[in-house]
């Protein structure tokens, strides 16, 4: 969540049918939204969203899933989750990965012409989603899905969307992620704002190379899973070059990790139901599986079993020493899980 590679590694590693042209399964795509409006009342102009699709939808429609990026992740990342007997199969569904705003394949940042670096306004997970519902519904055609899923911020997506439209989707399934963050979780991502503000060469945003790479990789280092399973997989020379070979890291963009994590700081699904977790659990409307990782201290898991308790969702808990990056340990105890529930 935190550097690309690790995103990688993590997982194991959309047109329907377009009118004008079909797509190969996985190829990247865009669609052209023109202006996006923020929740801030800001405008987003010009705004550009990435997507890839996989498999094959059915004569109904009925077999749609939509899978959101994590945290600087991107479609072709997540691409390794999609397939025969992954995470989304796609042999079953219909999938639509999409890139979260931000991440620098959408409009972002490092990308925006018309409001490029720090000018171009804070995002919400309110947006992102926002986004995707214009992508499926005004260029996809789409006006409903069998679900919606998503790992870290992409699981915060999919509890956003889970409020936000409760009627689009069927069943939804947030791996750990968060309907709204904790003190720790809000500590760790300004932590890592500061880490880049207060870099000399980041230079209010208009720097010449991204600066804080190598803190990056050390935020990563310390909290993407435990101290027990950092040590027993990692040697302190291992350690070191690694932290090392982040100065080299030309895919992180500083603006575009500052813009996605003040998005996720902002999330709070309840805020529309004068600040009730309650009010909000009463609109949802789709049957839940909730994942979460009891060491998880990326996304700590507490506001998520907490919400899952009051919409009556079912709970699978991963406890192990690979913390957030569960799928170290117990990939195929979720894909699993995740199908079964998909098949009910």
């Amino acid at each position: 969540m935190i550097v690309r590679e690790r995103w990688f590694l993590l997982i194991g590693f959309l047109a329907l049918l377009c009118t004008v042209s079909v797509a190969q399964d996985g190829q990247q795509q865009f669609a052209d939204l023109g202006d996006l409006k923020l929740q801030s009342g800001e405008v987003l102009r010009d705004c550009r969203i990435g997507y890839r699709t996989f498999g094959k939808a059915n004569s109904t429609r009925s077999s749609v899933i939509l899978f959101p990026t994590w945290a600087g992740g991107t479609t072709e990342q997540l691409s390794g989750a999609i397939g025969p007997g992954r995470l989304a199969d796609s042999s079953r569904y219909y999938v639509i990965a999409v890139d979260a705003l931000s991440n620098g394949v959408s409009s972002s940042p490092s990308n925006s012409t018309a409001q490029p670096r720090m000018h171009f306004p804070k995002i919400t997970i309110r947006d992102m989603v926002e986004s995707q519902y214009r992508l499926l519904t005004e260029t996809l055609g789409i006006h409903h899905v069998m679900a919606v899923m998503g790992i870290s911020m992409g699981g915060m997506q999919t509890f956003q969307w889970m409020v936000s439209y409760p009627e689009f989707m069927d069943k939804a399934i947030p791996i750990v992620g968060s309907p709204r963050l904790p003190a720790y979780d809000l500590v760790l991502w300004q932590a890592q704002i500061d880490s880049i503000m207060n870099d000399k060469s980041w230079k209010g945003g208009d720097y010449n190379e991204s600066p804080a790479r190598v803190s990056n990789a050390e935020f990563g280092a310390l909290v993407l899973t435990t101290p027990q399973h950092y040590n027993a997989e990692t040697t302190r020379e291992k350690a070191l070059q690694s932290l090392s070979a982040a100065k080299s890291d030309s895919a992180y963009d500083a603006n575009n990790h500052i813009r996605q994590d003040q998005a996720m700081m902002a999330l709070d699904v309840s805020e529309p139901f004068g600040g009730s977790m309650e009010k909000a659990a009463s609109a949802v409307k789709a049957k839940v599986l909730i994942v979460v990782a009891l060491q998880d201290h990326t996304v700590t898991p507490g506001p998520a079993m907490e919400f899952g308790k009051v919409i009556r969702a079912e709970l699978l808990t991963v406890n192990n020493e690979c913390g957030h990056q569960w799928t170290s340990c117990e990939n195929d105890r979720v894909v699993g899980a995740v199908a079964e529930f998909l098949q009910k």
